[in-house]
């Protein structure tokens, strides 16, 4: 299978499951009360933020696909060894999820969210981890900020350390 065609493949998932979201699964399945004060505190307001990004993913992974030449490179078709690697890793990814579920209420939503993404890193081997370790601190702080003291939504803590 060439770059090409999996890229041509993940843009079209991609644009599939966006439509999903924006079309059938976010006006059916999310309700929004009639009087939310800011758009940016109804409930359908970021789902479909998520999706419109999910879309234009889709578009980019569409039109990059285009610059790849048909007679590219195709990829190889892994090893015995490297399934045996990549179904551990898979595994250990639901390990890491069970965990997250269990870990949650003790940790809270933010703690628990900066451990997460700290093991993922180190599960898929990032290139980046300085990167990964300093988004794992900064994304979750911000959006408890966001949310606890300007939507005034209740983020849920933990039962060992509280964020003010």
């Amino acid at each position: 299978m060439s770059i090409r065609t999996i890229q041509f493949r993940l843009g079209i998932g991609t644009m599939i499951c966006s439509a999903f979201l924006i079309f059938y699964a976010i006006p059916n399945w999310v309700t929004s009360p009639a009087n939310v004060p800011k758009i940016v505190l109804s409930p359908v307001f970021w789902p479909m933020v998520v999706a419109v990004f999910l879309a234009l993913v889709g578009a980019g992974l569409l039109a990059s696909a285009r610059k790849f030449d048909k007679s590219a490179d195709s990829i190889s078709e892994s090893s015995d060894t490297d399934h045996f690697a990549e179904y551990g890793r898979l595994a250990a990814l639901a390990v890491l999820m069970i965990a997250t579920v269990y870990v949650l209420p003790l940790l809270g939503l933010v703690w628990t969210s900066m451990l997460t993404i700290v093991a993922l890193a180190l599960l898929i081997q990032s290139r980046y981890p300085k990167t990964v370790v300093l988004c794992a601190i900064i994304v979750p702080l911000v959006l408890y900020a966001f949310f606890a003291h300007v939507a005034g939504v209740a983020i849920p803590q933990g039962i060992f350390l509280r964020l003010p």
